[in-house]
């Protein structure tokens, strides 16, 4: 029987690694390691998992906090029993200050290692990076790469990439594999997602714009826009962390067909207006309207969120293809999957919960 330790739960992609984890394992026992602030949100999720077969017991704990914050009892019992840590908490806001996002990224992260070092019968850390660890580096980023004196778009991907710093100092005592996702869209299959960010925002945008004669691009440019849905994720994630040659190895679980920004923003506007999208609105526009808070409420859309129409990066992902080609596992197209995702953003557009907090 495996034993797993998860932080982030309940997080959307910690609960869909669980979920395929359950569906994987025949027998395991999930600690999953909760914040006092998100007891009731995890007890209500772990009653929506009906895997009798998994023991599940939510354990209260702050990565931000020596040990975890995890009390003595509980303590003990984890470190003799856990065989897999999968380090999913994080602040993944791009609009985070820096202080909030250090003290949660870096310092929990920092944290949750040292509180590693003190389980008997490790197999693997499991920890979740982000391919924009490379921040504002050009042309082609491969997975063994992390510092080449680079600068960040914003805090969410400067602190992300000291945290994995922190992972990749430590990974000759510790068992690791890191994962380095790209931008990660709702379900190929169901469109099923937490939250309406990323390029999510951009429907928020079309919505507003829908009764516009003229829907223009935001962008002259076509670079490349790397999303990858929370299906191939957890399924590649699953995969890799029980291949014994994955150890001490980070993988880009990015799209090997990524498609370019102005596709991707027609293919949006054709699925949710039915229009075709005409002009362009100068990006330095863009950005100096939604300068303003009441703009960027109205538009549902994060300023920082448009930096990524000007990322020039190509997330080589040679390594997990690889590996992922004896399991199977393969990541769809956007083309593919634009249709599922748009109808269920039109099914809970007016979805509070579904809405990300804009400042």
């Amino acid at each position: 029987m495996g034993v797993y330790l998860f932080t982030g739960f309940p997080g959307f992609l910690a609960k869909q690694l669980v979920r395929e984890l359950a569906k994987k394992e025949k027998e395991a026992k999930i600690y999953l390691l909760v914040l006092p602030s998100q007891l009731e949100k995890a007890n209500e999720e772990l009653s929506l998992l009906q895997y009798h077969h998994i023991q599940f017991e939510i354990i209260e704990g702050d990565i931000t906090k020596e040990m975890l914050k995890i009390d003595s009892t509980n303590l003990e019992r984890i470190y003799e029993e856990v065989e897999y840590v999968f380090h999913l908490a994080a602040i993944y806001d791009l609009a985070v200050k820096k202080d909030v996002a250090y003290r949660v990224n870096v310092i929990g992260t920092r944290n949750v290692i040292q509180f590693i070092k003190k389980i008997t019968h490790l197999k693997r850390l499991i920890y979740f990076s982000t391919a924009y660890v490379a921040g504002l580096r050009k042309g082609t980023i491969y997975e063994y790469e992390l510092d080449r004196n680079q600068s960040f778009r914003n805090h969410y991907e400067e602190t992300k990439f000291w945290a994995e710093v922190e992972v990749q100092r430590e990974m000759e005592q510790i068992p690791t594999t890191i994962i380095r996702p790209g931008i990660v869209i709702g379900d190929s299959l169901t469109g099923e997602t937490a939250k309406f960010d990323g390029p999510y925002m951009i429907l928020n945008f079309l919505q507003r714009l829908r009764y516009s004669p003229i829907i223009p691009y935001l962008h002259k440019e076509n670079v490349e826009l790397n999303v990858v849905p929370v299906d191939y994720i957890v399924q590649a994630t699953i995969f890799l962390a029980h291949t014994d040659e994955t150890t001490s190895k980070v993988f880009h679980l990015t799209n090997p067909n990524p498609i370019g920004t102005k596709e991707a923003y027609a293919l949006m506007a054709r699925q949710l207006l039915n229009k075709r999208p005409f002009g362009v609105f100068p990006l330095f526009l863009s950005k100096a309207l939604l300068s303003f808070s009441f703009i960027r409420r109205w538009l549902m859309v994060e300023k920082e969120a448009l930096d990524y129409f000007t990322c020039k990066s190509n997330y080589d992902c040679s390594e997990a293809v690889n590996y992922l080609r004896r399991s199977g596992i393969k990541c769809a197209n956007f083309n593919s999957t634009v249709d599922t995702m748009v109808q269920y953003y039109k099914k809970h557009q007016y979805n509070k919960e579904k809405r990300i907090l804009i400042k």
